[in-house]
């Protein structure tokens, strides 16, 4: 059975990883995208990390810091967005998925907690 949210995380991760590289190869961003590589990386790196976790507490802390990078993720999107190093088009699809992404962890954490 596929584990959708270690899936999605981690072709997210590799469009983060395009991403960045582009940033930096076409645009010669490097600031910016540097912070936006280490967040979107992040989220699937910390949802691995989860899965393997000590306690249920663990699980809910691990997937709570995956949520905030996830979200930190979201800003650094936005803010290349708004600086106009992305395009509308270059920025709609990745986005979506962030936050389709950030939901699924939301969803999780939500649940596990009224499960306790």
């Amino acid at each position: 059975m596929e584990n959708t949210v270690k899936s999605k995380s981690f072709r997210f991760a590799v469009r983060v990883v395009k991403l960045s590289q582009y940033l930096t190869d076409e645009k010669k961003e490097y600031t910016l995208s540097k912070q936006l590589l280490r967040s979107g990386t992040a989220v699937g790196a910390l949802y691995r990390e989860a899965e393997h976790a000590e306690s249920t507490a663990d699980f809910i802390h691990k997937l709570a810091i995956a949520q905030k990078e996830c979200n930190e993720t979201l800003y650094w999107l936005e803010l290349h967005h708004a600086t106009e190093y992305l395009t509308e088009s270059e920025f709609s699809s990745i986005h979506q998925d962030a936050l389709e992404l950030k939901k699924m962890i939301t969803a999780i954490i939500k649940t596990t907690k009224r499960n306790l």
